[in-house]
C-alpha cells in the first residue's frame, strides 16, 4: 500500500532537475490524431466490398449483392457512429468515407446499367455528374485555390434517392418482386436531385473561381 502511494505522489511531483524558468507538463495522447482507427479500417473494408458486389452484379448472384450492400450501408453507420462517439475523427477518414460511399454507388450503377437492370441514361447522369464535381475541385485546385467542398442539403437528398434506388433494383432482382411503380418514383427522384446538385455546385464553383479571378 505504502509502495502504491510513494508512487503516486512521485507522478504528481515535478522533476528537480528542471532549468530555471522551465515548466513542467505531463505529455498527453491527443484524440483524434491517429491515421489508423477502427473507423478507417472499417471504410477500407468497405472499399474491398466493391469489386465482390460489381462480381455478384455480373454473375447474376444478385441476393449476394444485395446483402453486400446492406452490409456496406450498416457499416457507413458504424463508422460513422464510433469516428463521432469515441472521438476517432480524422483527416484520412474524412478522405476515405466519401470516397467508398462513391467508388460503391457508381460501381453498382455501372454494373446494373451493362447488366440491362436500369436505362444506361440514368447511369450517364450519376457519374456524370460525379466526374463533374471531381474535374471542378482539380481545376481550382490546380489554380492555387481548392475550393471547401461542403455538401449541401439537395447533395445528401441525392445520395439518399440514389441508395434507396439501387437498393430495391438490387433487392426485386435478388427476391423476384415487381419494384414498380416505387422504382420509376426513385428515378425520377435520383434524377431531379442529380440535376438541382450538380446545377447548385457549379454555380458555387463559377463563384469561387471568379473571385480568384478578381484578385
Amino acid at each position: 500500500m505504502a509502495r502504491k502511494r510513494y508512487a503516486h505522489v512521485l507522478c504528481r511531483q515535478e522533476p528537480a532537475n528542471l532549468a530555471k524558468g522551465q515548466t513542467f507538463r505531463k505529455i498527453r495522447p491527443v484524440a483524434g490524431k491517429r491515421r489508423v482507427s477502427i473507423p478507417n479500417i472499417i471504410t477500407l473494408g468497405r472499399i474491398l466490398l466493391v469489386p465482390i458486389i460489381v462480381w455478384a452484379i455480373a454473375s447474376s448472384q444478385m441476393e449476394i449483392a444485395f446483402a453486400i450492400f446492406i452490409i456496406a450501408g450498416v457499416s457507413d453507420a458504424v463508422d460513422g457512429f464510433l469516428a463521432k462517439r469515441f472521438n476517432m475523427a480524422s483527416e484520412l477518414g474524412a478522405l476515405l468515407d466519401p470516397l467508398a460511399d462513391k467508388a460503391l454507388l457508381v460501381s453498382i450503377y455501372v454494373a446494373l446499367g451493362i447488366w440491362g437492370a436500369v436505362p444506361r441514361w440514368i447511369v450517364i447522369l450519376v457519374v456524370s455528374r460525379d466526374i463533374m464535381i471531381v474535374s471542378a475541385v482539380i481545376v481550382s485546385w490546380l489554380f492555387g485555390k481548392p475550393i471547401p467542398m461542403k455538401p449541401l442539403m439537395v447533395s445528401k437528398l441525392n445520395t439518399v434517392a440514389q441508395v434507396a434506388f439501387a437498393a430495391l433494383v438490387l433487392a426485386a432482382l435478388g427476391f423476384g418482386f415487381n419494384p414498380t411503380p416505387y422504382d420509376l418514383i426513385l428515378m425520377g427522384l435520383v434524377t431531379i436531385f442529380t440535376l438541382a446538385s450538380v446545377s447548385l455546385y457549379l454555380v458555387e464553383w463559377m463563384r469561387h473561381m471568379s473571385t480568384i479571378e478578381a484578385k
